[in-house]
């Protein structure tokens, strides 16, 4: 990345992650930043019915340019922390819709066809295309709405527009809306993207997060599948948690100044604490089979510009009433190919290995760019 990327980047992800959802498109730049730089008091108006809004399914161009190196400062650097870089593309579209994807889900185990969501209320499905183990770009890409329970986008609701986190459990796909501190559930076995969201009950306790800092990572630990293959030990030493959906607050703290957590459904229900430390935010999350919850976070500050980071947190450590803590695996700031990354999903490939997939979200700003980043696992 050059300097003049870099300081793009670390100006747009600044920007993006101080606005948090509002629209670049329709908002003057200087004007823009300077409304930023004020705490957000009063709810903003419903986002404007833009003529890239879809109230249907549409097939999407993508193109994809791709990043050969993650330290362009020493590009015979590949191992970063516990991950090793496989790949990365800078994805860019025509269609004005495309962008400010803040969570990705694979549908299969291959690492090829996913489902992402936009914070402005709509699915992106598609299917990403290899050569060996490099991304190359993406294909069959489709756009459609967030669907409410009565058929109609959400986005016609007011607020509901800030859809932030993603879980998958099967054919149930939970996405959690931030500014109102709701999670829907789709049953993609009813249409898929065309499946009409329903709002699931949630603790008390959740609709009290801090508005614009509210729900921003969900997973689900999968239920007991016996001890027959594809039961792990990690899943073993889960069953306690099994068929919960966890929900992780951006930066909702407890007394203690560390980020609220909640076990929803499940065997025991509850919630839990996640140590902050640096100023970091959480941004997604994703548990692997080893039975270790991987968690996404990012901070900006004005010395460092945009960092992110991942730590592993052990499953079996998360109860009721925890306080839980876990190890540093990678971490990056601008002197690499980020932006402002939420994403975060996993697969394993056919010889073992464990691939991460990181996406970021763009704020619909042209100061910005959906990055698609790929690292192994190196355990």
């Amino acid at each position: 990345m050059s300097t003049h990327q870099s300081r793009r980047s670390f100006v747009g992800s600044f920007l993006g992650h101080a606005a948090a959802g509002f629209s670049t498109l329709a908002i003057p730049r200087l004007a823009q930043a300077q409304a930023q730089l004020q705490p957000a008091t009063e709810p903003p108006p419903r986002p404007l019915q833009l003529e890239h809004a879809v109230s249907a399914p549409v097939s999407v161009e993508v193109n994809a340019r791709r990043i050969a190196n993650f330290e362009p400062r020493d590009r015979s650097r590949t191992r970063f922390g516990s991950l090793d870089f496989r790949s990365g593309l800078v994805l860019t579209s025509p269609y004005r819709g495309f962008g400010g994807l803040s969570g990705i889900r694979f549908l299969d185990g291959k690492g090829e066809r996913f489902l992402a969501v936009s914070d402005q209320g709509g699915w992106f499905t598609g299917t990403i295309r290899y050569s060996g183990r490099e991304m190359t770009g993406l294909a069959d890409v489709e756009a459609a709405p967030l669907l409410a329970a009565d058929g109609r986008p959400i986005t016609e609701k007011r607020l509901w527009y800030d859809s932030e986190s993603l879980a998958r459990d099967g054919n149930f796909v939970y996405v959690g809306l931030e500014r109102v501190n709701q999670i829907l559930r789709y049953d993609f076995a009813k249409g898929g993207t065309r499946a009409r969201g329903e709002v699931i009950a949630i603790p008390p306790a959740v609709r009290k997060l801090p508005y614009n800092k509210g729900l921003e990572a969900m997973v689900v630990v999968p239920k007991s599948q016996g001890q027959g293959q594809g039961q792990s030990q990690g899943q073993g030493q889960a069953q306690a948690l099994a068929g919960t959906l966890i929900a992780f607050s951006e930066r909702g703290l407890d007394a203690d100044g560390n980020l609220l957590a909640f076990l929803i459904g499940g065997p025991t229900p509850g919630q839990f604490s996640v140590r902050r430390s640096e100023n970091y935010d959480i941004s997604d999350a994703v548990l692997l089979p080893s039975g270790d919850l991987l968690i996404l976070e990012r901070k900006f500050s004005w010395f460092t510009g945009v960092n992110i980071r991942i730590r592993a947190i052990p499953l079996k450590s998360i109860a009721p009433g925890a306080l839980v803590d876990g190890l540093t695996l990678f971490a990056a700031d601008l002197g690499h190919e980020i932006d402002n990354m939420e994403g975060i999903d996993a697969h394993v490939t056919a010889e073992g290995e464990t691939v991460l997939t990181l996406i970021s979200d763009d704020n619909f700003s042209m100061l910005q760019r959906t990055l698609l980043l790929q690292f192994a696992l190196v355990e």
